[in-house]
């Protein structure tokens, strides 16, 4: 008997007016996988993500998480059976501590975000710095976040998308506005975190390194329909993406013991 995935998505569209944004879209992730969803602008990615996190309803198709149905579910639903959420743009709030910052989404998962006076103050602060360390930012639990660098503001977005103890973590654009050396860090981090605690991780990349280095699938998705799905190595290869997308001048540099792609 196969394993069971922790999410599944059948069939999975979208139209606005006459432009179907998302065409039969399906595809399974597992716990503790690793699966990238890339493919040009304007090809649904943003769109199909929204879905899966609720901001957007499918006009049909279905999703499973953990064999339930959560198919047109809000992003309060979708976070409230274990969905985390990470931005392209970091959405934090920027008059408020690192630390105030988790303490909140801390607050808001317990259901006790209306009890809030000022800041939090003392309320979750144990866990809130738990999940600072995790991160690395415990040094700067004290600083605005607005006085952070992006790279931290990023890591702090990880933490707060943490504080609900996530089955699933969608992630979209993770490594963007961030330096090379910060991005490699934050997704071997993001990668490691996943396989310990068996969370499912979806993200959506424009850095090709990332993506072949980092996950265990890729998806390529081109006009609203997917058109391959694979390891990195077997996507890379594909033709239909070559001419699509990646072109046939991409140079992969892979670790040590591959053999490079040109």
């Amino acid at each position: 008997m196969s394993e069971a995935a922790l999410l599944e998505v059948t069939a999975l569209a979208k139209r606005y007016g006459g432009v179907q944004a998302v065409r039969g879209v399906s595809f399974r992730l597992m716990r503790g996988e690793i699966l990238a969803l890339i493919g040009p602008n304007g090809a649904g990615k943003s769109t199909c993500f929204n879905m899966l996190n609720g901001q957007i309803k499918p006009d049909g198709g279905t999703i499973l998480l953990d064999g339930q149905a959560v198919t047109g579910l809000s992003p309060a639903g979708m976070w409230r059976r274990g969905v985390g959420r990470t931005f392209q743009i970091t959405a934090t709030f920027g008059s408020m501590t690192v630390r105030e910052n988790v303490q909140t989404a801390l607050l808001a998962h317990a259901g006790r975000i209306r009890r809030m006076i000022g800041t939090a103050g003392n309320a979750q602060r144990e866990e809130a710095d738990s999940l600072l360390d995790l991160v690395g930012l415990r040094q700067q639990s004290d600083r605005v976040c607005r006085a952070l660098a992006y790279g931290d503001l990023k890591r702090l977005e990880l933490a707060v998308a943490l504080t609900n103890d996530p089955k699933l973590l969608l992630m979209d654009e993770p490594t963007a506005g961030i330096a090379p050396t910060e991005r490699i860090a934050l997704m071997r981090f993001t990668a490691d975190l996943a396989r310990r605690r068996s969370i499912g991780v979806l993200f959506t990349e424009h850095d090709m390194d990332i993506v072949f280095e980092h996950a265990d699938r890729v998806m390529v998705l081109n006009r609203g329909e997917l058109i391959a799905v694979g390891t990195p190595d077997v996507v890379r290869r594909d033709e239909r993406v070559r001419a699509t997308y990646l072109g046939d001048g991409l140079v992969y540099a892979p670790q040590a013991g591959q053999e490079a792609t040109t």
